[in-house]
């Protein structure tokens, strides 16, 4: 990869489902986040009269974020940006921004990273996480149910050895709330 790679950092249904060409796939750490349920989902996993949720990366002191960086293949940038943009701003919910991802088998990458606007309507932090499989379990959004966000994103990361003993619970709490 060359200097001006454009990296992007997936934590969510980026890992899953990235809708744009990736050249290289590296898992990466980014501090001073963590993943979380703390987003209202008003479009995709939930509507204006039910929202679901949906995960974003929420700053906390101490707090690490395991994750995914993608390398967008050469000549993708401008696309992929624009693509980004359409997906993840398409409340403002979400700000879109410069991190700085370690790389697990490599150096540290600028990385584009969406993360949550902690004064958002649809922020939604330190819910408990039974508040937040009862609303998982029941939610659906124009991209289906909510519970199949949080079941594909929970088996993605174990596939790659990335351990969310939060998205564990939630999944074994959201199955036994819907009766699988």
């Amino acid at each position: 990869m060359t200097d001006n790679t454009l990296w992007v950092f997936g934590y969510g249904s980026l890992i899953w489902h990235p809708g744009f060409p990736v050249a290289e796939r590296r898992i990466a750490r980014l501090p001073g986040w963590h993943r979380s349920f703390c987003m209202r989902s008003i479009h995709h996993r939930g509507t204006e009269a039910e929202p679901g949720l949906v995960l974003a990366l929420d700053a906390a002191e101490g707090a690490v974020c395991d994750g995914v960086c993608f390398a967008v293949e050469a000549g993708a940038e401008e696309a992929t940006i624009a693509y980004l943009r359409e997906r993840e701003l398409i409340s403002s919910a979400y700000l879109e921004t410069w991190q700085a991802a370690e790389l697990t088998d490599g150096p540290a990458v600028r990385a584009l990273t969406y993360v949550i606007d902690p004064d958002h309507v649809q922020y939604c932090g330190g819910l408990p996480l039974e508040e937040q499989a009862r609303i998982i379990a029941h939610a659906e959004g124009g991209r289906g149910p909510n519970c199949e966000y949080l079941y594909n994103t929970e088996a993605h990361l174990a596939e790659l050895g990335i351990a969310d003993p939060d998205l564990g619970w939630l999944s074994a709490r959201v199955r036994a709330l819907r009766g699988a």
